[in-house]
């Protein structure tokens, strides 16, 4: 085959699957890339090429053999660094974890590794998952594979700017406050953060234990539904899943024709970038000549539900951390101590105030929207700012800049929903520009049925940046 990089996830397990190809060729095809691009992107901590390459000639003497283990069999995928591996580091972006070994693996990569997946490495993310932006003042800032001069988004900030370079096919984030859906949106990938419950969190690194979110950033929808079909589910490791759905793929292939989205009459369509706004009206058109069916809604205060989330996210991030913030504050970057310290601020009727208030938040919504299917919104007012303008460390302005990023990430959190990102238009500069569709509770599938086709007629997630 030409470029194995070039393929989507779908098309490479196929082509492992059928033997047009080996996995060993492919896991040398991406170590290769990664060589060449790690030292603009910053986005690999730990590359893990032998070890890889071991895995990748045992899938390839399986499949001699006959066997396979799974839908995944062979592909060679790298993830954000927190997710644990059973005697091996795991660091968090942090120098509070360095040398941190693992006692446990993810249920996650625990799946994942059961579909056939070989690891190539762990990727870089914020400090304890702790910034929206892709800055890191322990490892430095990881750069965006379209202008590395720009931010990738954070905190999976590696996971981002990998995929979009071609660097691994699909990589786990999480999002507790947009992580996963802010570098799709940056890097020009598709991200998807599962409705809050759908996904094991077991033996992966917590931040806000009521917020946090596991799931994928690929290249495609159909590439996240890949990999949420291997991971979503219960898991007794981790109560929050008690119930939760295992993945219909039938219901990604459904068609869009007679869905409904909500358009919201403020706040997101509030202060865009001409690019954004450009992009945000193009995209409402594709989809109606898809059928959509497209509908104006009057959300709740959006603001009040950000602010609501900012607190739960501050009270719990700061317990969490408590005791090395006691012990250990020098050990922290200066933003990330100064958020854990503003945490300190909430008190605890305000915290338990705003999660009491979440389930009739979660019912305003769903009368807001009424019988749509997905509410459409832009992911963020612009496309990727520089590295520089955002380097507010611990400032007077950190807070208000990081709220600005962060202000449509925030709510789909809080309310638990679904919410992907896709590719979906460019600024003047060349620097993508994502859209995001929030779902109804578990309603993850349809949002990937609405992005598949949208990508089917356009073809914004196929395109890559320029080899550097």
């Amino acid at each position: 085959m030409s470029d194995v990089t070039a393929l989507s996830l779908a098309e490479i397990a196929a082509a492992i699957r059928t033997r047009k190809v080996s996995s060993v060729e492919v896991t040398r095809a991406l170590l290769a890339r990664i060589a060449a691009w790690q030292p603009t992107l910053n986005c690999f901590v730990r590359l893990e090429a032998e070890a890889a390459l071991a895995q990748a000639a045992a899938a390839d003497a399986a499949l001699a053999r006959g066997d396979t283990v799974g839908a995944l069999h062979g592909v060679p995928l790298a993830h954000k660094d927190m997710y644990y591996v059973e005697g091996a580091l795991a660091e968090c972006g942090s120098r509070i974890r360095k040398g941190f070994v693992a006692p446990a693996t993810s249920t996650a990569l625990v799946r994942l590794a059961a579909a056939g997946t070989v690891r190539l490495g762990a990727l870089h993310m914020a400090e304890f998952a702790y910034g929206p932006t892709g800055h890191n003042a322990h490892l430095g800032p990881a750069h965006n594979a379209w202008d590395p001069t720009r931010i990738t988004g954070g905190s999976s900030s590696g996971s981002g700017t990998a995929v979009a370079a071609r660097l691994t096919y699909a990589a786990l984030g999480s999002d507790t406050g947009g992580s996963i859906r802010l570098p799709a949106h940056f890097c020009g990938v598709t991200g998807l953060k599962p409705t809050y419950g759908r996904v094991s969190r077991a033996n992966a690194m917590p931040l806000s234990f009521s917020l946090d979110t596991v799931g994928p950033l690929a290249r495609s929808a159909e590439d996240c539904s890949l990999i949420l079909a291997e991971i979503a589910g219960a898991d007794p490791d981790d109560p929050t899943t008690a119930g939760a759905p295992g993945w219909d793929v039938r219901k990604t292939r459904r068609s869009v024709s007679d869905l409904a989205i909500g358009i919201p009459s403020a706040f997101y369509t509030d202060d865009l970038d001409a690019d954004v706004a450009r992009t945000f009206d193009d995209t409402l058109a594709t989809l109606r000549r898809l059928g959509v069916r497209t509908v104006a809604v009057a959300l709740p205060d959006q603001a009040a539900v950000s602010a609501a989330a900012r607190v739960v996210l501050a009270a719990e991030a700061t317990s969490l951390h408590a005791p090395w913030l006691r012990t250990r504050p020098e050990d922290y970057g200066p933003q990330v101590r100064a958020r854990l310290e503003n945490g300190l601020a909430f008190s605890a009727v305000e915290y338990l105030e705003a999660l009491r208030w979440r389930g009739p938040a979660l019912a305003e919504h769903l009368a807001a929207i009424g019988d749509v299917d997905a509410v459409i919104t832009p992911a963020s007012t612009s496309a990727a700012p520089t590295i520089v303008e955002t380097d507010v460390g611990a400032g007077p302005d950190a807070e208000a800049a990081i709220a600005a990023i962060t202000s449509f990430m925030r709510p789909v959190n809080y309310l638990g929903l679904p919410g992907l990102v896709v590719p979906a238009g460019w600024s003047a500069g060349g620097l993508p520009i994502g859209m995001q569709l929030i779902g109804r509770p578990f309603g993850d599938e349809t949002l990937i049925a609405l992005g598949a086709a949208f990508q089917a007629v356009t073809d914004h997630h196929r395109k890559a940046p320029p080899d550097r």
